[in-house]
């Protein structure tokens, strides 16, 4: 009975755990069954090493011990402490790193998992391969001489592993703030030349909660400024959780300028969906709060409207609509018939959306007089690779445009996918860097 204990006591765990999760942070209940496949490729992995680390000395099997139970420990950190103090409560940069930390060491456990799984498949195949083969069972079998094929694929897969918690290390502490700047000339048709040369400044998704330093952020406000734009343009996703993680950044934000404003709309963070509320007056709370803020550092928000910039040889209608996701855990309130309103007459419409799926659904079919839409959300994965003829990423399967510039054959108008200027989950950038876009209407 007492060695079937653990056995009954871990599935008990992962249902409490799934309902803790569904109540105090329901938006991430859904990736539950992912941490769950990795609690037990970590006792997968654990069986392997366990009898390896228990061959060493006291002191060091505790410290080994200790290492590779720590990620779980830190899970589990995570969800008795919420219980006591909700997560948005926690401080900003503890919680960043804590997360991140967590994610890296996962994620270097999962390629000795994946080797090691080879390795047992290769083993099975072989005693198969010797059941079924009468006269191999008949051989007297000799030591291989040399490494074997198993045992060279598990050292593979912790080496591996080690590389890419090195790499994931240097995203966390010096890639995440290598911001790129990536200029791109569109060309309109039929486009005023009061208009022509309209030059945009894109930013989006700050996450500002994920931010462990202010410096960067004010060199980020100096590339901007020096751009000396006629619009900056800020898509969405300020924050994580909930508007107060932007407030210590007030006085750095309120120094982004630009010819002819500064203009934000709303991403699918911005609502505080994900967080547990107390009550719905706190929610709506936290919006007015996100209002406030942007009417405080200067930057206009289009919830569903536009502004129109004229000049005497014609005009640039800029419109920006809420958050509107096909996936449908993801708000939809973006109203592009509401916004539009009183644009019939610009020359030229540029968009603010935050998500590029927006385009395919609604834009394209209903909305072709949309010339130019901006969007962010994909982050670019905040992983993968860029090259002159190659650009990918695992953002590819999830967006059908995930990172730079599309073009509608049919209409010809064009959609843009800013690669974020912050970070969220991993607080880091391997490959895919933070982006600042400067745009050119031509």
């Amino acid at each position: 009975m007492k060695q079937a204990l653990p056995y009954l006591l871990i599935p008990i765990l992962i249902i409490i755990g799934y309902f803790g999760l569904s109540f105090y942070l329901p938006k991430y209940s859904g990736q539950y069954v992912f941490m769950v496949l990795l609690f037990f490729a970590d006792l997968y992995l654990w069986s392997s090493v366990k009898k390896k680390i228990f061959s060493y000395t006291i002191w060091l099997r505790i410290l080994m011990v200790s290492t590779y139970w720590m990620p779980m420990a830190m899970v589990t950190f995570i969800m008795v402490g919420a219980i006591f103090v909700p997560i948005v409560e926690w401080n900003d940069v503890f919680r960043t790193y804590w997360f991140g930390f967590i994610l890296v060491f996962y994620i270097a456990k999962l390629l000795p998992v994946f080797f090691l799984l080879l390795a047992d498949l290769i083993r099975v195949i072989n005693k198969l391969f010797r059941l079924l083969n009468k006269a191999e069972r008949q051989n007297i079998v000799t030591k291989e001489e040399g490494m074997s094929r198993s045992k060279f694929l598990q050292y593979l897969g912790f080496i591996s592993g080690g590389l890419v918690m090195g790499t994931m290390f240097m995203g966390m502490f010096k890639w995440v703030y290598e911001f790129v700047v990536f200029e791109q000339k569109i060309k309109i048709e039929n486009i005023p030349s009061g208009i022509k040369g309209f030059k945009i400044v894109q930013i989006s998704d700050m996450h500002l909660g994920s931010w462990t330093n202010l410096k960067p952020l004010e060199q980020a406000v100096e590339m901007i400024n020096a751009m000396n734009a006629d619009i900056v343009v800020f898509t969405g996703d300020l924050v994580n959780f909930t508007t107060k993680e932007a407030f210590k950044f007030e006085d750095t934000l309120k120094k982004v300028k630009a010819k002819r404003g500064v203009y934000t709309i709303l991403g699918n963070h911005d609502y505080g969906d994900y967080v547990k509320w107390p009550d719905a007056k706190s929610k709506e709370k936290n919006m007015t709060d996100l209002f406030s803020f942007y009417e405080r550092i200067g930057w206009k928000l289009l919830n569903n409207e536009n502004e129109i910039f004229e000049t005497p040889e014609g005009s640039l209608a800029l419109i920006g609509v809420e958050n509107w996701g096909a996936n449908p855990r993801f708000p939809r309130k973006g109203d592009l018939v509401k916004a539009t309103k009183g644009t019939e007459n610009a020359n030229v419409k540029v968009l603010l959306s935050h998500d590029p799926s927006h385009w395919d659904k609604v834009v394209l079919p209903k909305h072709k007089d949309i010339d130019l839409m901006l969007a962010g959300h994909t982050h670019g994965f905040q992983f993968g690779y860029e090259g002159k003829n190659i650009k990918w990423s695992p953002a590819k399967w999830m967006y059908k445009n995930w990172a730079g510039l599309y073009k509608d054959n049919s209409s010809g108008n064009y959609l843009y996918v800013n690669r974020g200027i912050g970070s969220i989950g991993y607080p880091g950038r391997i490959g895919i860097l933070p982006e600042i876009t400067l745009i050119e209407l031509v």
